[in-house]
């Protein structure tokens, strides 16, 4: 016979409840009897069915042992019965009291994991020392939904991936007790202070145990600041600590871009920069004594901040501990801390270890002592002066052993190593781990953000090198527009391959879905706007020919046509467009180029050298509007350009520069024939060899002015000229300014260079004889002088190499020039404007601009005043 199941303790997570049945029970229980709140104790009786030989007193005066006989769980649905035994602690053959604290420590450790709603534990057959027991339980429900009351779809969205809460766990207390904290943050740090939460668990499904997480949102009004009182403020400007506050503003009008809302996490971190502030500024013992925050009222709140600004200080001597590879000379001279310098511990770690090449650090690291350390002390202070004691460990030198390189899966090994400046057998070397880390960046195929260098030292004294990068999409479909003047709107499609293998084409295994890894470039591109103007071209570069040196050879192939047509033909027949031409120009052009780095004055140079050969082609079109409507003309010409590249990463630029002076020159055909000097000469025979020198001058810098803010500073000139005063200026290759610059090309092919100017229509920039307004033909045929300057600010939105994004703001002047006489470098047409660029690896540079053009363009057909208009580029900018 089976006795009916005794409850011996139930935990119900309801302590009050618990206890009022504990004080019932009083009443039942012997006098020596102690009830716990939230533990039950009972008698068990015997009833028809029950095999026990006599009933069971359960007296908490006087417990009763009995040995385990057996031990099952009941209720559960989807947790392991015998980890659940096994939490509990008890095993069958153990001897327990009952009642006793072996029961009450079993539910205690079940209930600890969370993982259930109630547990109870039942006596289900007792034979008289031996008794068997039952753990009933009811788990915790699962999480089937989440829903989110009281706020925007697009505030649900933003919370679901801040929560994270995944489907299928468990509902506890815990998991409620942090969704409500996490959402609480979330709205709490965008200005949302008195946002309140509440959850509830709504079952969904009984069988199967399943619940939804309702959670209710009142998220209330934005709570702004109405003011800041900064008290204590005696010797530094109360502006420049308000402007180191950018996260807590009080509100003001037209405040647009730096909201006034109050954010608790960003005016603590507010706090900590107006400290570092104090400190950068001589004030070490600066601190922020107290703050208060109070309600102003239901919206806004009032701050107030009591500042100890203390001493300024100021260094007086400087002395050195330790050094032996150098002087106390030559170590302050590279600190450059003078007496009288205002002490600042931010200054002095920068002159430490945040200047490359220029820093303490550098002048030990470069010589191989990879354990430097310098430790600067304050030993004595007097007044407002203090001494410093800069204690130095040199450590011993360490020699390179090997280079590890980690994540080019696409890159070949060699291509990453020919770039590497650290090389086995050398010491190391502070200065050419961070150029190494800047050819890395500038090779373009490995995300700029993510190339990590990590020094391993070996038991032996050497270190190696690791190096690890990830590689990002390089190849683009190249997407371009751009208006033409009098071409109209030109659109291109190419495909460049920035990582190419020529030696793998014949290895089909590796088109995936071309031969990749080796660092050679291959760009085909496609240029037109129809039949009138089309232009095809190749260019293949070798950036290592040879595969020792950095040698880089191109080779360029390109077909131009140009096509005139009849448009009065359009008002009898609309769709003559495209079919009846009466004229045309063509160019064919191949050039062959190498280049090579140089080493003097040093290893950021570069010589480039190229032989070009042109043919321009003319059928009954006057392009030049100098009589040559029909005939050849031949280009050959030798390029050489000196440039020095230190620009940090090609897609957002934060410091460097990049500086090319370069020259075209054609053979001086004029000194051999009177061909081209002659009057008498037909114009056909007068161009057929065209003879011109062209110089051009590029410069631009990169600074980063505070935090992510770069300035970015750009030079252009350009200068074409004539071997005879007796000839006549080349018709070809002149300068258009104005409008895009037409995707940032340079060219569309039509013999002329075509440089944009903002706030401008295109190729409307151009300054005719002795201030007379020009004429139409004088300002297609472009000019022989020109110069642009451009000053620009860039601020970043994201550095996802899949899509890095910038906006920026820009000062912009420039002049195009018909002739020497009138040169003038200060007599330029100003713009101003803003714009925004989006670098994706599959399509290239994107940008948008709008510019503001503030001078008049004298006989311009379309700008007889100061205006503005947008532009749109697709394409790397040059000039």
């Amino acid at each position: 016979m089976k006795s009916t199941p005794t409850t011996l303790v139930s935990f119900k997570h309801k302590i009050l409840l618990a206890a009022v049945g504990s004080l019932m029970l009083l009443a039942e229980l012997p006098a020596q009897a102690q009830i716990r709140p939230g533990f039950g104790g009972g008698r068990i009786t015997t009833s028809p069915s029950t095999e026990s030989a006599s009933p069971i007193n359960l007296n908490y005066a006087d417990p009763k042992e009995y040995e385990i006989a057996g031990l099952t769980v009941t209720g559960n649905k989807y947790l392991d019965p015998n980890s659940l035994l096994s939490l509990t602690g008890l095993k069958v053959g153990d001897k327990i009291r009952v009642p006793g604290e072996g029961i009450n420590s079993a539910i205690k450790r079940l209930m600890a994991q969370g993982l259930l709603e109630d547990v109870e534990i039942l006596a289900t057959k007792v034979e008289g020392d031996q008794i068997s027991l039952n753990v009933s339980i009811k788990e915790q429900p699962r999480l089937y939904k989440v829903t989110f009351v009281g706020i925007k779809k697009s505030e649900q969205d933003a919370l679901k991936d801040k929560v994270k809460l995944n489907l299928g766990r468990l509902i506890s207390n815990t998991l409620i007790k942090n969704t409500q904290l996490s959402v609480k943050k979330y709205f709490i740090e965008k200005g949302y202070l008195n946002t309140k939460v509440k959850i509830i668990s709504v079952p969904t499904d009984s069988t199967r145990n399943q619940a939804t997480m309702r959670v209710s949102i009142d998220k209330g009004s934005k709570v702004k600041i109405n003011n800041i009182e900064i008290r204590g403020r005696e010797l530094v400007e109360e502006s420049k600590i308000r402007l180191k506050m950018k996260g807590t503003k009080q509100m003001r009008f037209g405040r647009l871009f730096t909201p006034s809302k109050f954010v608790p996490k960003k005016f603590e971190e507010d706090k900590q920069k107006i400290i570092e502030y104090y400190n950068k500024e001589g004030y070490r013992d600066a601190s922020i004594m107290s703050d208060s925050v109070f309600a102003n009222d239901d919206r806004t709140v009032n701050i107030i901040m009591n500042i100890d600004e203390g001493q300024k200080y100021y260094v007086r001597n400087v002395t050195w501990e330790g050094n032996y590879l150098y002087t106390d000379e030559q170590l302050t001279q590279v600190l450059g801390l003078k007496k009288g310098d205002v002490y600042s511990k931010e200054d002095i770690e920068k002159r430490k270890n945040g200047i490359p090449g220029s820093d303490l650090s550098s002048a030990y690291m470069d010589r191989g002592y990879l354990y430097f350390n310098a430790e600067d002390v304050i030993k004595s202070v007097e007044g407002d002066s203090l001494d410093l004691e800069f204690r130095i460990f040199e450590g011993k030198q360490a020699t390179i052993n090997r280079i590890i390189l980690n994540g080019n899966t696409k890159t070949s090994d060699h291509v990453v190593l020919r770039e590497i400046r650290t090389l086995p057998g050398q010491k190391f070397s502070k200065t050419d781990i961070i150029r190494t880390q800047r050819e890395l960046a500038t090779l373009g195929y490995f995300d700029p953000e993510k190339i990590g260098i990590n020094p391993v030292p070996q038991p032996d004294g050497t270190v190696d090198i690791e190096y690890t990068v990830e590689e990002k999409p390089s190849d683009q479909i190249e997407l371009s527009g751009g208006w033409g003047g009098y071409v109209g709107f030109v659109g291109t499609l190419g495909l460049v391959f920035n990582n190419f293998s020529a030696r793998n084409i014949t290895n089909m295994k590796s088109w995936r879905p071309l031969p990749a890894g080796d660092g050679q470039k291959v760009a085909l591109r496609f240029q037109a706007n129809g039949r009138q103007f089309q232009t095809y071209s190749l260019t293949f570069t070798e950036p290592w020919l040879g595969g020792r040196k950095p040698n880089a050879l191109s080779v360029s192939l390109s077909r131009t046509i140009y096509r005139l047509s009849d448009y009065s033909l359009l008002y009898s027949d609309p769709t003559a467009y495209g079919k009846n031409f009466y004229g045309s120009y063509g160019n064919t052009m191949i050039s062959l180029g190498l280049g090579r780095r140089l080493h003097f004055p040093d290893d950021y140079f570069q010589l480039s050298n190229s032989l070009t050969y042109q043919r321009y082609e003319l059928n009954n079109y006057d392009i030049f509007g100098i009589g040559l409507r029909n005939g050849t003309s031949n280009s050959v010409t030798f390029n050489t350009t000196l440039a020095r590249n230190s620009i940090d990463q090609p897609q957002f630029p934060r410091s460097g520069s990049s500086i090319s002076l370069s020259a075209t020159l054609t053979p001086p055909y004029s000194a051999f024939s009177n061909k081209t000097t002659s009057a008498n000469v037909d114009v056909k025979d007068r161009y057929k060899w065209v003879e011109y020198h062209k110089w051009m001058f590029d410069a631009s810098w990169f600074a980063t002015v505070t935090g992510k803010l770069v300035l970015n500073a750009r030079a252009h000139m350009g200068f074409l000229g004539r071997y005879n005063p007796r000839t006549e200026f080349s018709p070809f290759e002149r300068f258009v300014l104005g409008g895009s610059g037409l995707a940032g090309t340079g060219q569309f092919a039509l013999a002329q260079d075509i440089i944009g100017l903002r706030g401008y229509n295109d190729r409307d920039v151009y300054t005719g004889m002795n201030g007379i307004s020009p004429t139409a033909l004088e300002r297609s045929r472009g000019g022989l002088a020109f110069s642009k300057y451009i000053m620009e600010l860039r601020y970043p939105v994201s550095l996802n190499p899949s899509a890095t994004i910038f906006v920026l703001g820009f000062l912009e002047a420039g002049n195009n020039w018909g002739n020497f006489k009138n040169y003038n470098p200060f007599d330029l047409k100003r713009s101003a404007g803003f714009g925004a660029r989006i670098f994706m690896p599959a399509f290239g540079l994107i940008g948008i601009d709008y510019g503001y053009g503030f001078d008049r363009m004298p006989g311009s057909p379309t700008r007889t005043g100061p205006g503005g208009q947008f532009h749109f580029t697709i394409g790397q900018q040059i000039r």
